[in-house]
């Protein structure tokens, strides 16, 4: 009889585990050449180590074990190449793909980084021209309780993931002007995530460039209203028009810290550019 391994020399050979090889030829992708009768151990051939090399370098490729086993069953120079080939489409993909959340990653990183010490030196209320962006909406149902921003915020999300979106890792809310002013701060219409340009769809709005106010908050949500109360002062006493209902970024919250100190909420308005009538 040709040299044969036991499952614990074979795993040894391979730096697998049992259970992988076990797993194998439970799904009948590998099974040993041998099964003691009496004792039930596995041992395999000495040509099972070359079959098993390219099985476990499959997987490293990124083959699945279905096609892995597909494939083995009989494979030539020809179908090699073509599933090698077919296997560079899908990783140049995931190139693509891990290239995106890169930046994203990079754009948090850059927030967590900047936005402590920026707050330090800004003015509590500031006036800004804002580029166009585009967001990613989601309605709030009611009673429009944080309960429910935090659902809307997550069903977002979702959807980003399902659809590939190129959304950024942020997420903001829509609060109506007309419950701001009211006090009603929390109770939020719609949430957003903010992304990149992007083709029409249902869900997906360009927030145009403009003349905008905007404030930051420091701390829990529920006491966002001091920043409220501290920007609405600021447009009352210096007769700004308030044209948009509140767009509030959440720059640091409990996607970056488990700490509700820590969390940094930006606040904004579009107002009324110099020279259009103010009521």
């Amino acid at each position: 009889m040709n040299q044969l391994f036991s499952i614990g020399e074979m795993a040894r050979l391979q730096n697998i585990s049992r259970q992988t090889l076990i797993f194998y030829d439970k799904i009948g992708l590998l099974s040993p050449a041998y099964v003691n009768p009496e004792n039930g151990y596995r041992y395999y051939s000495t040509g099972q180590l070359d079959l098993l090399d390219t099985i476990l370098i499959m997987k490293k490729i990124g083959f699945s074990l279905e096609e892995i086993k597909e494939h083995i069953q009989s494979y030539t120079i020809e179908r090699s190449l073509a599933a090698m080939k077919r296997q560079l489409t899908v990783i140049d993909q995931q190139i693509r793909e891990l290239q995106v959340i890169k930046s994203r990653v990079e754009h948090r990183c850059r927030q967590m980084e900047c936005f402590p010490a920026l707050l330090k030196h800004r003015p509590e209320v500031s006036l800004e021209q804002v580029g166009a962006q585009w967001i990613l909406l989601q309605d709030v149902t009611s009673p429009h309780s944080l309960e429910m921003v935090s659902l809307a915020t997550k069903q977002c999300f979702v959807r980003a993931f399902k659809e590939n979106l190129p959304v950024f890792y942020q997420s903001g809310a829509v609060v109506p002007y007309e419950r701001i002013r009211q006090g009603r701060y929390t109770e939020a219409s719609a949430v957003f995530l903010p992304m990149e340009p992007c083709g029409d769809a249902p869900g997906i709005v360009m927030l145009p460039a403009g003349r905008c106010v905007s404030t930051y908050h420091v701390g829990d949500y529920p006491s966002i209203g001091r920043a409220y109360e501290r920007l609405l002062a600021y447009c009352k006493e210096r007769k700004i028009q308030i044209c948009s209902d509140s767009y509030e970024f959440a720059i640091n919250d409990y996607l970056s810290t488990g700490d509700e100190n820590e969390y940094i909420t930006k606040i904004l308005f579009y107002i009324a550019s110099a020279g259009e009538s103010q009521s």
